[in-house]
């Protein structure tokens, strides 16, 4: 017998399952508007994918939607991953799929302001 506290905890999990990868709709809840609230919820985070990744979004063009969508679809962001480290895993998992080319100086290379202001030498 399971606890309220795990019921609960499982009841929670089906309904991210839902809303961030794809997962039927948990007894009670309305499927269209579950759907509905997981499209804006994907097109929030490709928005700030696209701002924390710049560099993916120019190099995709029209297609970085569609991949993000994709992406997060299969690969579910939890809250043990920082929205930027999150938007890295999309720019790795493109160029395992050759969607994008790798980085010459490797994946870090990416974003080189991810540093913040860089002091000029004297």
């Amino acid at each position: 017998m399971t606890s309220p506290r795990e019921r609960l905890a499982g009841q929670q999990a089906e309904l991210l399952k839902a809303l961030l990868a794809g997962g039927d709709a948990p007894a009670g809840f309305d499927a269209d508007r579950l759907r509905i609230e997981a499209n804006v919820l994907r097109n929030k985070q490709s928005r700030l994918a696209a701002y924390l990744r710049p560099d993916l979004a120019e190099a995709l063009g029209d297609r970085f939607a569609a991949l993000f969508r994709e992406y997060s679809t299969t690969h579910p962001k939890t809250d043990s991953i920082r929205a930027r480290a999150y938007a890295d895993a999309f720019g790795t998992w493109l160029v395992e799929r050759g969607e994008v080319p790798k980085p010459k100086r490797g994946l870090s290379t990416w974003a080189p302001w991810r540093g913040g202001l860089r002091r000029r030498r004297s």
